[in-house]
């Protein structure tokens, strides 16, 4: 399953609701792009979506941010797989909900895969003055 949806950023709306749609509400969902592509707007605007209020950041210092309602964000751009799993952020994976994972591997895709994870990929790349979002079932 493999849809594309192109959006300027007033019209994410539209690409959460059929996220919402698609994806089960317990998920790993991979962010795949470029440096700001938005990634992290996306979310933000998943959590907008589900009444999550405050500010939605990257958490590329913290690696990972949790927000109510069933949402986790993950920044992986620093580190290794193998660090990931000894920091012990693969058990958060085991928590019900939305896990949105910018700069997630092939390797660690895979191994999700393996494990029996739902995985999702949405990929953002920029398309003249908007976004293409192209949203699969891995």
């Amino acid at each position: 399953m493999n849809k594309e949806i192109i959006a300027s950023l007033d019209e994410l709306k539209r690409v959460v609701e059929y996220m919402e749609a698609l994806i089960p509400s317990n998920a790993i969902v991979f962010l795949v792009g470029n440096l700001a592509a938005g990634k992290t707007t996306l979310t933000a605007n998943i959590a907008k979506s589900r009444g999550i209020e405050g500010e939605v950041t990257s958490p590329t210092f913290s690696l990972q941010q949790c927000y109510e309602d069933n949402l986790y964000h993950y920044d992986l751009y620093r580190i290794e797989n193998s660090e990931f799993m000894e920091l012990g952020l693969f058990e958060e994976f085991d928590k019900v909900g939305w896990h949105m994972v910018e700069w997630g591997d092939e390797a660690l895709k895979n191994f999700l895969l393996s494990a029996g994870y739902e995985v999702f990929t949405v990929t953002i790349t920029p398309y003249e003055e908007q976004r293409k979002y192209c949203i699969e079932k891995n």
